[in-house]
């Protein structure tokens, strides 16, 4: 670490889902801190959204993670707002059962990501949607 002040880097990241699933933007955030020249912090993300989420996951557990969930809050419940739809409650029930906000260590420019985790936008509608990350950056 050097004797720099610390900096205070942000870029929104805009995402087109394909409805219902995890949408990795691992590569999207890395870029982000790459372009910032923070070589030592925190990445912290946002997503702006009510019906989406964000999840740190390994690849090969996304089918087993989508199935709890879909079993966990059917689209077949008995909600009582439904006027977007009835994958509207579901979407917000698992948005609020899940992360809208992640925090990543950045360690010589990179994510300290494990072996076999990504970032994913978590789709939880049936339809795509463009969909906002907010990402700060805070550190050397």
């Amino acid at each position: 670490m050097t004797n720099s002040s610390i900096r205070l880097y942000q870029q929104s990241i805009k995402v087109q889902t394909t409805g219902k699933s995890l949408c990795q933007i691992t590569p999207q955030v890395q870029a982000v801190i790459t372009e910032s020249e923070i070589t030592a912090g925190i990445c912290n993300l946002f997503i702006r959204h009510t019906s989406a989420s964000l999840l740190i996951q390994e690849e090969d557990a996304k089918p087993d993670v989508e199935t709890f969930f879909a079993k966990l809050v059917p689209e077949n419940g008995q909600y009582l707002l439904a006027g977007q739809g009835l994958d509207d409650m579901p979407a917000h029930i698992r948005s609020a059962l899940t992360h809208t906000s992640e925090q990543i260590p950045i360690t010589q420019g990179l994510l300290q990501l494990g072996r076999l985790q990504d970032i994913y936008i978590w789709e939880h509608r049936q339809s795509g949607y463009i969909r906002e990350v907010v990402i700060n950056i805070l550190g050397y």
